[in-house]
């Protein structure tokens, strides 16, 4: 069943509930560009149809997203207590020179999907998916149903002591025989920044009461003690490729809802030399990306972190889109040179493994547009599905 906004009955929710006509406490999205958005919903904006219906199925999906948890697991890890998260490292096997196969050994480029079904990564991934987008649908809309949803997901993961998920990501992407987890599963956590935004979008929502929202602040508030003091935390700070660009994200969303602003600023203003000047070549392009098996892949995903770093940036005055060291290092420079190949005519010079998945340029694409002009990226656009784009152009957008 499709639903539509009623523009209507939104607006007369706008103008009941006085909270919902402030700024909802977001950051990795220009709060006041959502409020905006926000009532041109309400005032039935028809640009935005497309848009919001697409919005609107996904979060029907939604809401049909089960209560998942860690102790869900249907096999304990060893060293790991029943409420830890727990995942395997996607691209070892076992080793087939030994009789019990391990150490299991890597396959740059080719999933081991039984091993990893295995662990608690496939269900954190739907239930965060989940809760955003039932975050977005009801800060933009007002319905209940998606706050009442998103609360029930966020109670069950973080917060019922039966269920509850231990704050730390100890026993992350381990690697069988050789390790009981790495930094690098920190990466399963990458839709930090937007389980944030959704909780300030839920905060005027009579499902997520006060008490909720303590909880889940006690809940970050060790998850970031643990960020702080883990060696695994510390491995991905030091990573010099899309791991540490996605964990800075990662790292500022987390002290922006802290109230932490200064150790935010100082974060991201490291990053203009830390990620952008020693990830991105001249001429745009990622060496260290390059080399993986899914060269192309990769490469647009580390553009992508820096581009969801760069909005979170923005909180804290520190211009990430704009900056390029003297001999033109940059977000746009990436972005430009990935964005040709967007054109299903256009091969892909370098490593790559797997066919091509250019709906993975989205994103970035609509990012770069909104950031540097539709003029520039949105030829590149029209390459891609456009049912795909319509239901992005919220998301994406917001975030510049």
């Amino acid at each position: 069943m499709k639903i539509f906004v009623t523009s209507t009955v939104v607006l007369c929710f706008l103008m009941v509930c006085g909270a919902r006509a402030e700024p909802p406490a977001v950051f990795s999205m220009s709060p006041a560009k959502f409020t905006a958005m926000r009532q041109r919903v309400a005032a039935g904006d028809a640009s935005l149809q497309p848009a919001i219906d697409a919005l609107l199925v996904d979060a029907a999906k939604a809401l049909k997203v089960k209560p998942l948890s860690v102790v869900d697991k249907a096999e304990m890890f060893p060293g790991a207590d029943k409420h830890d998260y727990v995942s395997y490292a996607p691209y070892f096997w076992p080793n087939p020179d030994t009789k019990d196969g391990l150490p299991f050994v890597r396959h740059d480029g080719k999933r081991n999907r039984e091993q990893m079904a295995k662990g608690d990564a496939s269900i954190f991934g739907k239930t965060v998916g989940a809760i955003t987008t039932l975050g977005l649908a009801y800060g933009l809309t007002g319905r209940e149903e998606f706050a009442d949803h998103a609360a029930l997901l966020l109670r069950n993961w973080f917060l019922d002591p039966a269920t509850r998920m231990n704050p730390n990501f100890t026993h992350a992407q381990a690697v069988l025989g050789v390790n009981g987890g790495r930094g690098t599963g920190l990466i399963e956590f990458a839709g930090l920044p937007h389980l944030i935004d959704a909780l300030g979008m839920l905060k005027s929502s009579r499902s997520w009461t006060p008490e909720n929202q303590t909880a889940m602040t006690d809940w970050l508030t060790h998850y970031a003690e643990w960020i702080a003091t883990s060696k695994e935390a510390a491995a991905e700070r030091r990573a010099t490729n899309n791991h540490g660009s996605w964990f800075d994200g990662h790292e500022v969303s987390l002290l922006l809802y802290l109230g932490k602003t200064k150790e935010a600023h100082d974060i991201c203003e490291l990053a203009k030399t830390r990620r952008i000047g020693k990830q991105i070549e001249p001429d745009g392009s990622q060496p260290m990306e390059e080399a993986r098996a899914d060269g192309f892949g990769y490469s647009v995903f580390n553009v992508n972190a820096l581009m969801a770093l760069a909005s979170l940036a923005e909180r804290v005055d520190v211009d990430l889109w704009s900056f390029q060291t003297a001999d033109g290092r940059g977000i746009r420079k990436a972005a430009e040179y990935l964005a040709p190949y967007a054109d299903p005519e256009k091969k892909w010079p370098r490593n790559q493994l797997n066919t091509l998945n250019r709906s993975a340029m989205q994103s970035m694409l609509m990012r770069a547009a909104a950031a540097y002009g539709e003029e520039a990226f949105g030829p590149s656009l029209h390459h891609l599905p456009a049912e795909d784009i319509a239901r992005d152009r919220l998301r994406f957008t917001l975030g510049k």
